[in-house]
Order: structure tokens, then sequence, then C-alpha cells
């Protein structure tokens, strides 16, 4: 387990009365308000216009740059050419609906009623941002683990509620189970869950999310899990945490077809979870886009009876592309953190001797042709401070991006 010599960090974005505005609570909380109030630009946005103006590769913001399954685009054409063009139920499409209880039932024998415990959504940012909206107040405390998913924070300031973390740290970025004991309280509304972890590559294996189960149910939590890499596992299996004894009646499930398939444009999404949770989800989100994406909710729902040699060929060739720009990584000399899931790897500057990854994030696509994203960006300070020398590279990419970035990378240790 991780070194415990920080239990995490609390940030109060807005007491009760504050006259801080939403959307300055939302900004303040993704880091992107300055102490004087000045707005800036997101690390992904900064880092995309570095890598076009540089000609670099850009391995900062995880999206693949190929298309998913021709199967399911065909499905989508057909769906537009059938007229399922106007508005979806405000749940979402009876037939995605009902894929996704049989997907839930098929992986994780979790048995999921399509028509009161399921909700589609637009995208997972807007299950999450309605699950925390629907059960969030000032006053409330969220609890997400360090580093944290940028829309976390936005949505917790947006509501109010103080974000409470608890950190994640090298090499194996899985929480110290008694600094995680201390982060929760009986203030503790909501612990939201990020399992496949984003940006550390985590996987959190049974001890720790029965750990988190425990302590919910002592502090009657909610457990909000996001869990749209739940596909994309090396090695090592994805465990839902509503799998775990005690956790389904308190727990929303998250996921999403654009990690699993590759249509991230798409912004498919959905939630499961008990009947009266999703009902107090569903009446936040229907005044958010109330519905979405018509055609491609059936078309999704084709992707999710894909057999399984698709789900496990998908992993398979994830793994190998992390291990083609893990090897360009080491050549440059960085300390790689090789992940078990998701998209990225997180390497160590500091056997470069560079104390600072911001830094080094804002020159390397000019030194080494490739950009990243530094991983203090998705910490409050102390986090930041214990994440310095940390970036994050994606690996969604075509394998010739890969080979040619992992060539780039290797030269980088001369250009300092």
């Amino acid at each position: 387990m991780a070194d415990m010599s920080s239990a995490g960090s609390t940030v109060p974005l807005a007491a009760p009365g504050s006259s801080a505005s939403p959307w300055q609570r939302a900004a303040s909380g993704a880091n992107l308000l300055s102490a004087d109030g000045t707005l800036g630009m997101t690390i992904f946005e900064e880092m995309t216009t570095l890598a076009n103006s540089t000609g670099a590769i850009n391995l900062g913001q995880g999206f693949p740059d190929e298309d998913g399954p021709a199967d399911i685009k065909a499905a989508a054409q057909a769906a537009i050419a059938a007229g399922a063009n106007q508005y979806a139920p405000g749940k979402g499409v009876l037939e995605l609906r009902e894929a996704v209880a049989a997907h839930q039932h098929r992986f994780y024998g979790l048995d999921v009623d399509p028509h009161a415990e399921v909700v589609v959504t637009t995208g997972a940012t807007e299950a999450i941002a309605a699950s925390l909206l629907a059960f969030v107040q000032p006053g409330d405390d969220v609890l997400t683990f360090e580093p944290f998913y940028d829309s976390y924070g936005a949505i917790i300031g947006m509501a109010g509620a103080r974000h409470v973390t608890a950190p994640l740290q090298a090499p194996d970025f899985l929480p110290d189970l008694q600094a995680l004991e201390t982060a929760f309280t009986d203030r503790t509304k909501v612990v939201l869950l990020n399992n496949p972890h984003n940006p550390t590559g985590a996987v959190f294996p049974l001890e720790v999310l029965s750990k988190i189960v425990e302590l919910a149910v002592k502090h009657d939590a909610i457990i909000v899990s996001d869990e749209v890499y739940e596909h994309l596992t090396f090695g090592v299996p994805h465990i839902p945490v509503a799998t775990v004894p005690g956790a389904a009646g308190r727990t929303i499930t998250i996921s999403s077809a654009g990690k699993t398939f590759s249509f991230t444009g798409w912004k498919v999404g959905w939630l499961t979870g008990p009947a009266d949770l999703v009902a107090a989800i569903r009446t936040v989100k229907q005044f958010l886009t109330y519905s979405s994406g018509t055609p491609f909710q059936s078309a999704i729902a084709v992707g999710l009876a894909l057999p399984d040699d698709f789900y496990t060929g998908i992993a398979r060739e994830l793994e190998q592309k992390r291990d083609i720009l893990s090897e360009g990584l080491r050549a440059a000399g960085f300390g790689v953190y090789t992940p078990s899931g998701t998209y990225f790897v997180n390497v160590d500057t500091a056997p470069l001797g560079i104390a600072d990854s911001v830094d080094l994030a804002r020159r390397l696509p000019e030194l080494a042709g490739v950009a990243a994203i530094p991983v203090p960006v998705f910490c409050h300070a102390e986090g930041a401070e214990r994440t310095r020398t940390l970036l994050r590279f994606a690996f969604c990419k075509k394998r010739e991006v890969l080979e040619a970035a992992a060539e780039r990378l290797a030269t980088l240790r001369d250009r300092l």
C-alpha cells in the first residue's frame, strides 16, 4: 500500500451563503480559477494548442484516433435511415436499457431492472453530474481519490460541497486503508469512486473495495462508481463495487460507450443502481439534457451484445500499445509506472533531474515533439506537491503513432 504520510486534503469550495457564483465554484473545483479570480484554460486545451503549434504528437487527451467496430457504426446509420431521429425517452431507449441490464448480468452477475434501475445519459460526464447534484448540498462532504478526474471537482464545487480526498501514491497508486478511514466522516454524503482509475491506471482490488463499502455503510454514504474503463484492464479483473456485499443498496454504477467502443463523440453513457436512487438522479437528469443521441443508443445496444472475443481483444490490443509507449518512455529516462488498466501510463520525471512536471509538459512538445498532461493539475495543492514530478501519457492511439512517439521520446535525454 501507499505511504500514508499524508491523508489527503479538504477544499471548502463554497460555504452556505457564499457569494461565489456556481460557475466560479465549478472553475475553482476544476483548478481553473486563480487566486485573483482570473479564469484559465483547461490543461487539455493548453496542451492541444501547444501540440498543434509545434507539430507534436498529442498524447495528452485520452481519446482514440480510430473508430470502433464497423457493426456499431452501421447500426447507427441504419437507425438514422429508419427515422430514429427524434427525442428518446427520458430514461433512454428501452433497447439500450435492456442491453445494459444484460451486460451487467453477463459480466458481473448483477440483476438490474431495465425499467426502473437503468438510465441512459449524455456520456458518463452527465451521469456523474446528475448523481452528485441529486444528493449533495452545501455542508456535505464528497470524498474522491486524488489525483481525480477534473469534472469531479467542478461538479462538487458547483453543488457547494466540500471536496475531501484520499491520496493515491506511487508506485501502486492504491489507497492506504488507514488514511482512507480517516478521510471518511459522518459528513461524507458521497464517495465518488473511479475504478479503473484515471489518471493513475490503478485497478482497485477486492480488499480496497470492501473497505470502501465498509466505511460507506458505517457513515451512511452513497457510493457513485465511475467504471468507464471497466473492459480496459491488463491481467487483473475489474470488480464492480456493486458486487461487494453491502454495496448494492447504496451504489450507483456509471459507464459509457466512449471508452469501450471508441466512440467518444457519441456521448452515450448510462447508470444503474437501486430504483429509489436512480429515480432521484433521473429527476435531475431530465432537466439537464432530458435525452440525447437517439440513433446512437440503439447502436450501442448492438455493441454491448458483441461476443466475449471483442472485449478480450480490445484489452489485449491496448496492453500491447501500452508496452510500445512504455518502452519509449523508459528509453527517454523516465521512471515508468506500468498501469493495470485505462488508457494512461504515468511517469516520474525525477530520474531526469526534473522536479516540475508542469514546466516539462509545457516544454515537451518543442523538446521532443510529444505532448502529455502533468498529473498535478488533477490535484488540490497538497496533492499537487505529492505528484509534482508525474506526467500522464495516453496510449489509445494507432500503433504507428505510438511508435513514432516512442522514437521521439527516446531522444529527450539528449535534448534537456
